[in-house]
């Protein structure tokens, strides 16, 4: 059998290393904080435990308003832009 992923918007941020207090804004909900940094590493609290992400991964604010990271180069093959 053959499956298609359903369409569906998400939200997401790059992690560029340098934008913290966007990523801080971005990436909390009703349980507080769901990130530790270290150094320019961003350790994302994912549903499946902690994530690490790297300058140039996107985090994905999932349809269960959890978040995970994604690598660069699968996140553009996956995700177009919505322009509004």
């Amino acid at each position: 059998m053959n499956y298609r992923k359903k369409p569906v918007e998400i939200e997401a941020l790059q992690w560029t290393g340098d934008n913290l207090a966007e990523m801080e804004e971005f990436v909390v909900n009703q349980n507080g904080k769901q990130f530790d940094t270290v150094g320019t590493s961003l350790f994302i609290h994912t549903l499946e435990g902690s994530m690490r992400a790297k300058p140039t991964d996107y985090i994905i604010k999932g349809v269960k308003n959890e978040f995970y990271p994604c690598d660069e180069s699968i996140f553009k093959i996956t995700y177009e832009q919505i322009v509004t």
